[in-house]
């Protein structure tokens, strides 16, 4: 079914509307009949990974679908350094967030970044992401917090700290269920996510203040976990919207960082994620890095990765997870229609063929490095 994107009006003209193709038919009375969401996404990523993430959700979100139309509308935060490159980007495509606080949203979802300070606090973007947070619990059905957002809002709500490993969780790790949970119906009891942090939360620490554990690892710890107040907020640590090849994008760019005397230390291999040939190789190329580091031995790894099988063995359950998310946002906004004598709540189906909305063709975005 259609995901549509909206657009920024021009501020010289009329509302534009891009039309794209999306292999559904646009016929007005069909829309009306089917359930209709709308979503917003706070895009936070560095930009050298701000299209691949906005691709990994909207691929995401558009499979989860399934017969639902979703609108969905890209936020940025203005406080973020943005090259000339991701700013032409944004431009037209992203809202500011201040537009936010007068949209009515059935459910938002807020992506991390690397941090730039030593304490989430101090990072340039915490006035406004403590702004959002306050208002997503009164404003929205559901928030989903991936990563680092997640951190920084379970600091916000309940003064949970982040505990720093030694090393960084890289890679695949099998998790299981915790908890009989919406969000997790239809998974299975052991599954696989990828995870790419440094930092983690205690789970003693977050069953203290009432959150419930959904899926955890006995490698990684917590893995997705929710706390259910005036809103349901769904965490991620790990990252379920990951495609097949992104663990490799981040390894190729960690180790340039370090062949570029940018990192202290050459990153280890994502657990349990290459073929065992690939692995072998990039050891040995690892080997000679760390004895004599140079820029000419990222072409090797680079030749190496291209060779790489990979398999996207989490996509299932990340799908199911996300339509658990979207079923739940569903059953709120019906809810709630019922309870107001039929008149629908803000972001209804009528919405949808707003001159600013742009039907999503995924298939047709580009697939970009991380640098």
């Amino acid at each position: 079914m259609p995901l549509y994107l909206d657009r920024i009006p021009p501020a010289d003209g009329p509302d534009s509307c891009d039309s794209l193709d999306h292999g559904a038919a646009s016929d007005e009375k069909a829309h009306r009949l089917r359930p209709t969401l709308t979503i917003g996404l706070l895009n936070n990523m560095q930009d050298g990974a701000l299209e691949a993430t906005e691709r990994q959700f909207i691929s995401l979100l558009d499979a989860a679908a399934g017969d639902m139309t979703l609108r969905l509308r890209l936020y940025q935060l203005p406080e973020l350094p943005r090259g000339e490159g991701a700013s032409r980007h944004l431009k037209g495509r992203y809202f500011e967030i201040d537009t936010l606080w007068n949209e009515p949203l059935d459910g938002l979802i807020v992506t991390g970044r690397e941090p730039s300070a030593p304490r989430l606090q101090d990072e340039p973007y915490w006035d406004s992401f403590v702004r959002l947070l306050d208002w997503a619990q009164d404003h929205t059905r559901s928030t989903i917090w991936s990563c680092l957002a997640a951190h920084a809002a379970v600091l916000h709500l309940d003064g949970i700290p982040r505990v720093r490993s030694t090393h960084k969780h890289c890679g695949l790790f099998d998790c299981e269920l915790s908890s009989d949970h919406l969000i997790t119906a239809k998974s299975p009891f052991r599954l696989q996510m990828p995870h790419s942090r440094w930092n983690g939360l205690e789970e003693q620490a977050l069953t203290r203040h009432g959150y419930e554990i959904l899926t955890k690892s006995a490698s990684v710890g917590v893995d997705a976990f929710v706390k259910h107040n005036r809103s349901l907020f769904v965490f991620f640590q790990g990252h379920p919207e990951y495609e097949a090849n992104t663990l490799l994008l981040e390894y190729r760019r960690d180790v340039a960082r370090y062949l570029r005397g940018e990192a202290a230390g050459y990153p280890s291999l994502p657990q349990t994620y290459f073929d065992d040939a690939t692995s072998d190789s990039l050891r040995e190329i690892g080997r000679e890095a760390r004895l004599f580091p140079r820029e000419e031995l990222l072409s090797e790894v680079s030749a190496i990765l291209g060779q790489a099988h990979l398999h996207n063995s989490w996509q299932a359950t990340a799908i199911s997870l996300y339509r658990n998310w979207l079923d739940y946002l569903t059953s709120a906004k019906n809810s709630a229609t019922d309870c107001s004598s039929g008149v629908s709540a803000p972001g209804s189906a009528e919405r949808i063929h707003s001159d600013r909305a742009v039907p999503i063709q995924t298939a047709s975005l580009p697939v970009h490095f991380i640098q």
